[in-house]
């Protein structure tokens, strides 16, 4: 168990990143303490943006729960040690949480004027995210210098059990990368759709907080958490997803299509069981199991479980 905690030369370094606002440069990181920077890397205290070179400090507590459910999944004779997860990051918690610069909460709307500073608050948001992400991305191909870095963090969510949906324009079809892009990811479960009209560039975590562009080069962003805005912003999303074309990525893309997911999984959903039952039944854990009602409710276009139950009930074998 100690092995996968750090030790007191990373809790020294995460602190010295704290103090420096959450967010370093890569190489001073690793001028300052090489092997502390790799080891908090590969703990996930620590992301690493590889476009501009740059770190970002992400909240403890959600390293401490994906350790606890790692150890859960591993072993019975690891079930101790995951539970002394959270209370042996306690002293990073509260470093995180005492760090001066984290967010006034006391604002319901709040400005941010610096590109990087919106990427390191959005990668913090992510690190606490726990069901849902909706986006909608404007334009036609998306960044390639950012795609596989993107492929592995949306991987990683719907791993995880968290829906991902996101709203392209028509222009998307037309970049072979990014159809390739949404074929892998619709592969894992996230569910793209096109919309052949205007709308405006948003992400909306967890229906808590939602993040909009508040201008025309994307360089300020605008962090919502009044809860009048910030449903009328899901509504908006809402009504754009109910109009927007479902796409076969895998055909665009040229694959052939499959969905990954044991069968014993959607029979179990045909017959009505819950996906705790489902996992119980199993021997799955319920993320793994989320993640493969994802992915066919991403096949058979179902927005609810019980509409993915019905149109299973009537899938050939």
């Amino acid at each position: 168990m100690t092995d996968r905690l750090p030790g007191e030369e990373e809790r020294a370094l995460y602190r010295q990143v704290l103090e420096q606002g959450g967010q370093v440069m890569f190489r001073e990181a690793m001028q300052q303490n090489a092997a502390a920077a790799l080891r908090l890397i590969e703990l996930g205290l620590l992301i690493h943006h590889a476009v501009d070179e740059s770190l970002s400090a992400v909240n403890p507590r959600a390293v401490a729960a994906r350790l606890s459910t790692d150890l859960r999944e591993a072993a019975i004779r690891m079930l101790t040690s995951s539970q002394r997860a959270p209370a042996q990051l306690e002293d990073l918690v509260r470093a995180y949480d005492q760090a001066p610069r984290r967010p006034d909460r006391s604002h319901a709307v709040e400005r941010v004027n610096d590109r990087l500073q919106i990427r390191h608050r959005i990668m913090q948001i992510e690190s606490e995210m726990q069901e849902e992400t909706l986006a909608a991305q404007p334009g036609g191909a998306r960044p390639v210098g950012n795609m596989r870095q993107s492929l592995l963090r949306s991987l990683d969510f719907l791993d995880r059990g968290i829906v991902l949906r996101t709203l392209y324009q028509p222009g998307a079809l037309a970049d072979p990368p990014t159809v390739d892009y949404a074929a892998e990811v619709s592969a894992g479960g996230e569910r793209i759709r096109i919309l052949d009209e205007p709308f405006r560039k948003m992400l909306i975590f967890d229906r808590r907080i939602a993040i909009i562009s508040a201008s025309p080069d994307d360089n300020q962003a605008a962090f919502v958490e009044d809860p009048a805005v910030l449903a009328s912003l899901l509504d908006v999303f809402e009504r754009d997803w109910a109009r927007a074309t479902r796409i076969d990525w895998h055909a665009q893309a040229g694959r052939p299509r499959g969905t990954g997911v044991p069968k014993e999984v959607g029979a179990l959903l045909a017959q009505g069981l819950t996906q705790r039952a489902i996992a119980s039944r199993l021997g799955l854990s319920e993320r793994t199991v989320a993640a493969h009602i994802a992915r066919l409710r991403e096949l058979y276009d179902a927005e609810t479980l019980f509409q993915l139950g019905w149109q299973l009930r009537g899938a050939p074998e």
